[in-house]
């Protein structure tokens, strides 16, 4: 896992120290962005996105990674807003970027991530909706903090949607918290993969339990405890992941009934998968995720899931296309995969938008029929 990692941050070594990362794609372009102008892509929803950041403590449960100490998370809560605040929400914190950048081993800028441009704002008036928002629940890839995520949760928040990106203590090369600490990735010393898809269908339940009811964490500024955020319907919930948050909707998804429908991107399913499912899953994936493939775990989850299910994989992706590193490695002209680095984004956000619209709201996204003009990049498969 942690060579997954090097490779995706590799990217930016060129334009620190001056070392050359070979790639299976096409010349990097003449002109390089610069740190100071990393940006994720803009959302393409009608609504501005708001930001809130919850530190949630599990007093019932210790640390599975560090048993002396309760389970606590950072989650953050994106959110579609009546009109921006004024205060531009930021990446990362300075710890969290020096966290993750000093992981690779690769020399990076312990800044890097904090020069990254988002595209919403802290604590703005929440949209109200009678009935609630339907929720999104984000769980990062194992050692990559919740952020690497903030492209796609934009787009859901934009198009009307509440998304909660959950931060798992010690799963990731740098989680924060309100008193200063940054946590390390203790998981990734010695990983036990079921162990962490056990861990994260927990996690997610005490998130949902959290959000759906009264909080009992830490509020955040400007919030008094116990108030609610915006308003979820409990009735539309889904969860998208990426790598081990991607095989984690699995477990999620049986130990939860709330969770009505999960995308996996990319991950393989390393949690045993011996149970039917019949509740709708998304399985989206770079080139060598097809059937009889190199992962069979794909296979054999395919075969247990009895409701709605599509497998697609992309043309010219690698494991990390489906995050922000995709767009951020091109504007720093180094990019991760063939397939352009906005193109994965764009597409991404296509067809994960296109779930959850049709799963939690109804709508016929005709974009999962089948094959599409649009993204010809896209294969859909049936075994």
């Amino acid at each position: 896992m942690k060579r997954i990692l090097l490779a995706g941050l590799a990217v930016a070594v060129s334009l620190t120290v001056g070392v050359s990362v070979g790639t299976a794609q096409a010349e990097p372009p003449t002109s390089r962005a610069t740190a100071s102008s990393l940006s994720l892509p803009e959302p393409t929803g009608r609504h501005p996105v708001g930001l809130t950041t919850l530190h949630l403590r599990d007093e019932s449960r210790a640390d599975p990674w560090v048993p002396s100490v309760d389970r606590e998370l950072m989650v953050s809560l994106w959110y579609p807003a009546a009109k921006p605040s004024a205060a531009p929400a930021p990446y990362m914190t300075a710890a969290e970027s020096a966290e993750y950048t000093a992981s690779t081993g690769l020399g990076l800028p312990p800044d890097l991530f904090t020069t990254v441009t988002t595209h919403a704002t802290l604590g703005a008036e929440p949209v109200r909706l009678r009935g609630g928002l339907p929720l999104v629940v984000l769980s990062p890839g194992f050692g990559m903090p919740r952020a690497t995520l903030s492209g796609l949760a934009e787009e859901l928040a934009s198009r009307g949607y509440t998304v909660a990106g959950i931060g798992h203590n010690y799963e990731a090369h740098g989680i924060g918290f309100p008193d200063g600490r940054t946590t390390p990735c203790v998981a990734c010393e010695n990983p036990d993969f079921p162990r962490v898809g056990a861990v994260r269908a927990e996690d997610v339940s005490f998130v949902l339990d959290e959000l759906t009811g009264k909080f009992t964490g830490e509020p955040p500024a400007g919030r008094t405890p116990g108030k609610r955020g915006p308003l979820i319907d409990e009735r539309r919930i889904a969860m998208v992941g990426h790598s081990a948050g991607g095989f984690s909707t699995i477990p999620a998804m049986l130990g939860d009934a709330r969770i009505r429908a999960a995308v996996n991107m990319d991950g393989n399913f390393r949690f045993p998968n011996d149970t039917p499912l019949n509740r709708p899953v998304l399985m989206l994936g770079k080139p060598s995720h097809v059937p009889g493939g190199q992962d069979p775990s794909w296979d054999e989850t395919w075969s247990e899931l009895t409701g709605w299910k599509r497998w697609l994989s992309v043309d010219g992706t690698d494991h990390l296309s489906f995050t922000d590193l995709a767009p951020l490695a091109k504007q720093l002209g180094r990019p991760l995969q063939e397939l352009d680095g906005d193109r994965v984004d764009t597409l991404t956000r296509a067809y994960v938008g296109a779930f959850v619209d049709t799963h939690l709201r109804g709508r016929d996204a005709r974009l999962l029929d089948g094959p599409s003009a649009r993204f010809p990049e896209v294969r859909f498969h049936q075994p």
